[in-house]
């Protein structure tokens, strides 16, 4: 096959930042996605209704005229979240969903929860209005080891809501391990999970190969080699409780590349072209359209979109830095050559 076209797809997990930033990554995720989730963890994060309807309207004003991008907002949960704000702005349909981060577990995620029990209230009132629930899912106990901090908190933290609140929509974001995998599948259909590319494609020897690979570090962090695999059997699967979700996570050149580089991974100027990469290398192509355009939107009680995208098989070279806005930042497989290129959408 030397073509493949798809439904218009979504990405269920972005970071397009605020600022300089925003301006300089937005087209990279609008010109392929229909929809994409947002995360609410800027500085200050958006933590109400009000917040996310000026997030959402700096994001539509920085949109190139020609395209059709629907921004999918979502709430930072706090200690201190008002459940009838958040109820509120989801019956409105401002927030799409509600993003849980465990405090400190990743970036700018110092204002998250504290102990899930905290916002049991909250997701009562979740589990009333149909909101669905976004995990980041690590503990951050210094005492667990950093490549088996998602597995305890899918045990220790995770399993308890999901069982104290049977009626709530749970999505596992950027899943790492098999343990996940397998936590997922031993749910019930309102348990899914989001996938990115670089989990997909690259182990932790990646963080590590001849030096230090600023760029390769992300949380949750690269796995060991069996964990990639049994990611690419699940996404590859076609079970709809997998799909697509990037965790692009753009940052200038100067704050990953120093003695405390940040986390995150720029992957959308090439997120389709990698995803697929991946589904052709497993002999998969006839499965993509399912993980890609059609599984988040149901489980999320969204149409699917319009219109379509195509790739084809030719080669894509990424180049080392893409600049604009005053921002310099290094896209995912930098300086490599993928082979396939979106060329429509």
């Amino acid at each position: 096959m030397t073509t493949v076209v798809i439904r218009r797809p979504d990405d269920w997990h972005v970071h397009l930042r605020d600022g300089p930033m925003l301006a300089h990554v937005l087209d990279f995720t609008a010109r392929q996605f229909a929809r994409a989730i947002v995360m609410p963890n800027l500085d200050p994060p958006v933590v109400t209704t009000a917040d996310a309807e000026s997030y959402r309207q700096r994001i539509l004003a920085g949109l190139r005229p020609d395209r059709r991008f629907t921004p999918l907002m979502t709430a930072y949960l706090t200690d201190g979240t008002d459940p009838r704000d958040l109820a509120a702005g989801f019956e409105r349909r401002v927030f799409t969903a509600a993003k849980l981060y465990p405090a400190h577990a990743t970036t700018n995620s110092a204002k998250g929860v504290s102990d899930v029990r905290r916002i049991y209230p909250v997701l009562a009132e979740m589990e009333r209005v149909g909101m669905p629930l976004l995990v980041h899912g690590e503990v951050t106990d210094p005492s667990v080891d950093i490549f088996d901090r998602e597995a305890v908190f899918l045990e220790r933290v995770l399993a308890p809501v999901i069982r104290d609140f049977p009626g709530l929509k749970v999505v596992c974001e950027h899943i790492t391990t098999e343990d996940a995998v397998a936590f997922v599948l031993g749910h019930g259909d309102r348990v899914a999970a989001t996938i990115t590319p670089h989990h997909l494609q690259f182990s932790r020897n990646a963080i590590f190969q001849g030096g230090i690979r600023p760029h390769f570090y992300c949380l949750p962090i690269l796995k060991r080699e069996k964990h990639r695999l049994a990611l690419r059997r699940a996404a590859t699967s076609g079970n709809p409780k997998f799909f697509l979700g990037t965790d692009t996570a753009p940052h200038a050149v100067h704050t990953k590349e120093n003695a405390c580089g940040c986390a995150g991974i720029f992957n959308a100027p090439v997120a389709l072209e990698a995803y697929l990469t991946v589904f052709d290398e497993e002999g998969a192509l006839d499965r993509f359209a399912g993980f890609a355009s059609e599984h988040g939107a149901r489980f999320h009680g969204l149409p699917l979109n319009d219109g379509t995208v195509t790739l084809v098989r030719e080669p894509l070279p990424v180049p080392d830095r893409l600049e604009s806005q005053g921002v310099a930042v290094v896209p995912y497989q930098a300086g490599t050559t993928l082979p396939w290129r979106m060329v429509t959408s």
